[in-house]
């Protein structure tokens, strides 16, 4: 969700009982958090950083600090120094993560919340998947920090993906494709039209996006994205893309003038779960109503199993 969830769409989401998460990326540009932070008005959110790309401007971090947000969401790599200085701020400290490896270093970092994440997600992620590593880290968490709260993330996109994932052992979920796909997210109408018409096969994990967008992610990390022409011309084809700087003109044309066959759509395969643009609040409060009506039949689903 970097750069994709702006200030609308986490006073939005904040606004209607949840956490919403400015989507600070890969920490560029001081103004574009200026800018949200204004956006989301006078609504408690927090802010997310990739965190590798975040040790090249820790200025900005402190400056995120410094306005006192509700939460910090680090997520790909080590989450210190960051961890230590969101936490001596008295803000929340999230930490998203792939392995239970992973999850063992945060709560050394001592993580308020630890975040799941399982591959079905859109964007970058790691290869386990999200029914097997949230009861995994759920284990682990009982066992070294009961107070710790545990957050599920990919491929949940409604009311029985946030009652599964509770299931599971998860105390919340994080969502990001149902909302890339609401209205208040600062996504180009021609890449929301091509992801609604698109279904989970669609998607795809690669390396194409890091190579054209000149972004030297860490190789343990692909990004999934919708199949379109252009990955379907290059996929299998990296090294040569490396060296082919007119196809990476012709994908940063693409991206600027939101053409979605050759620029990415960055969704996960929850999006074959999504027929329409909506209201943050309404995704929100639809998707909480589902799940306990869906927990609240548990007790007569399992008398008639048994």
């Amino acid at each position: 969700m970097d750069g994709i969830s702006g200030g609308k769409l986490a006073a939005a989401v904040s606004s209607a009982g949840g956490l919403g998460l400015l989507g600070g990326g890969y920490s560029d540009e001081a103004a574009w958090f200026e800018r949200e932070f204004s956006a989301a008005g006078n609504q408690r959110i927090g802010c997310g950083f990739i965190t590798w790309a975040l040790r090249r401007k820790p200025e900005l971090f402190e400056a995120v600090i410094a306005r006192k947000p509700k939460a910090i969401f680090l997520s790909f790599d080590d989450p210190e120094p960051f961890a230590s200085r969101a936490r001596a701020a008295g803000i929340a400290l999230f930490c998203q993560l792939q392995t239970r490896a992973d999850a063992e270093r945060a709560l050394d970092c001592g993580a308020d919340v630890i975040v799941a994440q399982g591959t079905e997600a859109g964007g970058h992620g790691g290869t386990r998947a999200t029914f097997t590593l949230v009861p995994e880290i759920a284990d682990l968490i009982a066992k070294r920090a009961p107070a710790t709260l545990l957050c599920a993330a990919g491929g949940i996109a409604d009311g029985r993906g946030l009652a599964a994932a509770l299931m599971l052992g998860a105390d919340g979920v994080v969502v990001g494709t149902r909302f890339w796909a609401c209205e208040e997210a600062l996504v180009p109408t021609p890449l929301k039209l091509a992801a609604l018409a698109a279904g989970g096969d669609d998607t795809v994990r690669q390396h194409l996006l890091d190579i054209v967008r000149k972004r030297a992610w860490p190789a343990r990390y692909t990004g999934r994205v919708l199949r379109n022409d252009f990955v379907r011309e290059w996929l299998g084809r990296e090294d040569e893309l490396k060296a082919d700087e007119f196809a990476v003109e012709r994908y940063q044309a693409a991206t600027r003038a939101a053409d979605p066959r050759i620029a990415a759509t960055i969704v996960g395969e929850a999006i074959g779960l999504i027929t329409s643009i909506e209201p943050a609040g309404v995704i929100l409060e639809r998707m909480v109503a589902e799940a306990e009506q869906l927990l609240a039949r548990g007790p007569s689903i399992a008398g008639a199993g048994s």
